[in-house]
């Protein structure tokens, strides 16, 4: 899991009424009701900023808990297990640890009234030659902090063209009915659990659909030991969908998921738990089973209603949260 993860545990609104500025942005009077742009473009470098920051000490020093000041949703889930575990097996921290850098940021921000808002945070990140980091940041209300909720590596000839008003802002996509999708933004977590069960629903073939579904059966004629899929929708509030209209009517959509996979070994044989930072997470002690526990993130592209078409993967990153040994 952490391996899977490389070096990817690094990883407002306007108005002429600017209250404060900081990690949490600007305070609007009419951030409830009025379509306003989520961020300033000079209030987002401030939070990417501060974000990198408190990113490279809560990540030298194994802090989960300044973390959670930072990052939520599926990305916070993430790494803040991660941190657990690594502070569980290194309590002095990682002394060799490089800071992360981001540069050459782009900054995609909608136009929105209510809550929540998001902008996304397109990156260089000098953990990749090839591939950029996108983040998305959201805020919770007037009062609340901006916390990145997802990341994502992305080479450049993936990012779809995005539809923009006349001053530059990209369009955000409703959740909750009415985005003209194939699929709904907020249905898409309850849609790709579903085809991983079964197989239903218009997933383009790849690594996170097809592949994986038959990578699942290969394992579960695995002899001497019983393997058990289960896979969750993951609900908002704690995990939000965000989603950006692209040129072309459909959508770039991201999007969290929870996956459950149990192991039972025959009888006289003991579940092989050998990762440290697997057994920092584990409950229970694993005589018999052991019952792994990840949240997903991932950003897809979702084709327009009125042409249809497959539900395509850009990237997906997961972690490893908890396990149970039974």
């Amino acid at each position: 899991m952490m391996a899977r993860r490389a070096r990817l545990l690094g990883a407002a609104t306007t108005t002429a009424a600017v209250l404060t500025v900081s990690l949490s942005g600007c305070v609007t009077v009419n951030g409830e009701a009025a379509v306003i742009p989520a961020v300033s473009k000079g209030e987002a470098q401030k939070v990417l900023k501060e974000f990198t920051a408190k990113s490279n000490k809560a990540n030298r020093d194994y802090d989960a808990r300044l973390n959670t000041t930072i990052e939520t949703g599926a990305l916070g889930a993430i790494d803040q297990a991660g941190l657990i575990s690594r502070k569980k097996v290194s309590p002095e921290g990682a002394k060799d640890y490089e800071p992360l850098k981001l540069s050459d940021a782009r900054f995609l921000i909608p136009k929105q009234a209510g809550w929540p808002k998001f902008f996304v945070a397109d990156t260089r990140s000098n953990r990749s030659e090839s591939a950029r980091w996108v983040f998305v940041f959201q805020r919770d209300g007037a009062d609340a902090d901006w916390k990145a909720s997802y990341l994502s590596a992305m080479a450049p000839e993936e990012f779809p063209e995005f539809a923009t008003d006349k001053k530059g802002h990209v369009k955000a996509v409703p959740t909750g009915g009415g985005s003209r999708l194939s699929v709904e933004p907020d249905e898409l977590s309850k849609a790709y659990t579903r085809y991983l069960q079964d197989g239903s629903g218009d997933f383009a073939d790849g690594t996170h659909t097809s592949e994986r579904r038959a990578v699942r059966e290969r394992t579960q004629k695995r002899e001497g030991v019983r393997t058990e899929y289960a896979d969750q929708e993951a609900r908002p509030p704690q995990y939000a969908t965000f989603g950006l209209r692209t040129k072309d009517g459909g959508a770039m959509v991201f999007f969290a998921s929870h996956h459950h996979t149990k192991e039972t070994y025959a009888k006289g044989h003991q579940p092989p738990v050998k990762n440290p930072l697997v057994k920092a997470l584990m409950t229970g002690t694993p005589k018999q089973a052991v019952t792994y526990i990840r949240v997903s993130e991932q950003v897809v592209t979702v084709p327009p209603a009125k042409e249809g078409g497959d539900i395509t993967f850009l990237n997906q990153i997961d972690g490893l949260t908890s396990a149970k040994g039974e």
